[in-house]
Parts: C-alpha cells; structure tokens; sequence
C-alpha cells in the first residue's frame, strides 16, 4: 500500500463506498448538509472550500492504493495554527476490504507521513464511541485515549454519540 495526495477522480470510488446514510455520516459527521453527496460536491469542499479549514494551505486529502486501485482515504490537517499537530478525519476504507487490515496499513502510513515528512510531534483523531472497529483499528496503530474536557457530542439519526479523542506522539510512535 502507498499513500498519494488526492485527486478529484477519486471521488467517484470513495463516495461509492457510502451505499446508506449511516456510513456516510460515521465518514463525514455533520460536514455535509445531505446525502448522498456526488463527485461535485466533495471536489468543490475539498478544493474550494479548503475541506472548510480557515487557515489556508492547512488541508491535506490523501488517497491509498493498493494493487487493486484505491483502497481508502483520509485527510490530515493543522489544528488551529499549531504546526506540531496533525488532525487526520474523513477516514474511510473499501467496504469490501473492511476487516481485512487495510485501515490500519492506511493510518500507519499515515502516523508515518505525519511524523518523518510532515514533522508533527503529535497526531489526533476522533471515532464515533459506537464505531468500535475504527476506535481498535486507531487504538492498534498506536493511538491512546486523549483527556477532554468538554468532549463533542453528535446527534446522528436522534441518538447522542460522544466523540472519543485520541492522540499519537512521535516520541512513543514505533513504526
């Protein structure tokens, strides 16, 4: 597997992988306004719109391959100016090589890119507390439990869903 910047070709793959609401809103939270989203409409936030950072030169999509095509998808950005800290989001893999190991082959690499390229001391990510895949997936590529004071809460389809924050560090990071 490899890691390339994003391209607006790769839309028509990723957003075939949200077949219903419920996986698309585990990708996207509240981002988007509706479902489903078309090619347009993730190239215009994306491109346009700066994946919807204020800060300019802050959004990083980025596509993983494998043999096969692409495999999986996220996006790095700074958070709020700090130029050691990477927030990796809009995490999504195949669906029909969900479970297989691809998602974290794709966040190693990311974890990788942040620390040797990017230069991040740190790295977070924030999972739906009812998306246990993803949260063993993140807790297996090295990740930990961050403290927060207030954490988010969203309400996706009339239920409650805290966030749960984790963070990597470049120091305790072994790949």
């Amino acid at each position: 597997m490899y890691l390339r910047p994003y391209k607006e070709s790769d839309a028509k793959t990723i957003i075939s992988w949200c077949r219903d609401e419920k996986t698309f809103r585990l990708w996207t939270s509240d981002r988007y306004d509706h479902f489903p989203i078309t090619e347009d409409d993730m190239n215009y936030k994306y491109f346009d719109c700066n994946g919807d950072c204020a800060e300019e030169d802050n959004f990083y999509p980025m596509t993983a391959c494998d043999d096969d095509g692409i495999a999986g998808h996220f996006i790095l950005r700074y958070t709020n100016g700090d130029v050691h800290t990477l927030r990796i989001g809009f995490v999504i893999v195949d669906d029909k090589k969900r479970g297989c190991g691809v998602g974290k082959q794709m966040i190693n690499l990311a974890l990788r890119y942040a620390f040797t390229v990017a230069g991040a001391e740190k790295v977070t990510i924030g999972v739906f507390e009812t998306n246990t895949s993803a949260y063993y997936c993140y807790k297996s590529s090295g990740f930990r439990e961050a403290e927060v004071q207030d954490p988010e809460i969203y309400d996706l389809f009339g239920e409650k869903i805290r966030i749960i924050e984790l963070a990597a560090d470049k120091d305790s990071y072994g790949g």
